[in-house]
């Protein structure tokens, strides 16, 4: 039980910080139905879980052996985060009633794939907050530790989307593009600094 304690608060601890991902369930839980909020935070979840694992058992180390790699996510994931900020900014929101907003699920599936494996942040994070973690534990504590750490990730994207769809009536559609407005730059902001990144371990 200790061992899926110690998994489960540092699951917290690896998504509480605002990011990307927290900013696209919030999105999704503002602008699409209850249900379809849901199933935005259900799929965040899985490309998180599947990220934690991967950070876990030592993504960082093969993205810290082979330069080249670390270079290809940082400058596509760089561009597609910009790209998704800008048309955040160019969205047109309409009423929260309204199904036109609705995204596809091949969109849903695809953007969260780019928000949670596009982010070389949050692999770097991960690799040294879980890989790190990790020499420190048992190997028969591996799948009660890791266990936690999922549980943590629906746990907390569940409630952000359950508790920001509860009270979206609050928003109206200009709220909404302010939101929308402050999010997509803050999106291209932080693409912009993975951009810098990139080109600082290029020229490095």
């Amino acid at each position: 039980m200790n061992f899926f304690l110690q998994g489960l608060t540092m699951g917290i601890a690896y998504d509480a910080p605002i990011g990307l991902a927290n900013l696209f369930v919030i999105n999704a839980a503002l602008t699409q139905s209850r249900k379809k909020s849901l199933l935005t935070a259900l799929i965040i979840i899985f490309f998180d879980v599947t990220l934690a694992f991967a950070c876990f058992f030592g993504i960082g180390a093969i993205m810290k052996k082979f330069e080249w790699l670390q270079l290809i996510i940082l400058l596509v994931g760089s561009l597609i985060v910009i790209f998704m900020g800008i048309n955040l900014l160019r969205s047109q929101t309409n009423d929260i009633s309204s199904s036109q907003n609705e995204m596809t699920i091949f969109k849903t599936i695809s953007s969260a794939f780019v928000v949670i494996w596009f982010n070389p942040q949050a692999i770097i994070d991960g690799s040294m907050m879980l890989g790190a973690f990790q020499v420190t534990l048992p190997n028969y504590s591996y799948p009660i530790f890791i266990a936690g750490v999922g549980i943590a990730s629906a746990v907390w994207f569940i409630l952000l989307s359950f508790i920001v769809s509860k009270f979206k009536d609050k928003f109206n559609a200009k709220v909404l593009r302010i939101i929308n407005l402050i999010f997509g730059v803050i999106i291209i902001l932080y693409g912009g600094k993975l951009l810098f990144n990139f080109f600082d371990l290029l020229l490095g």
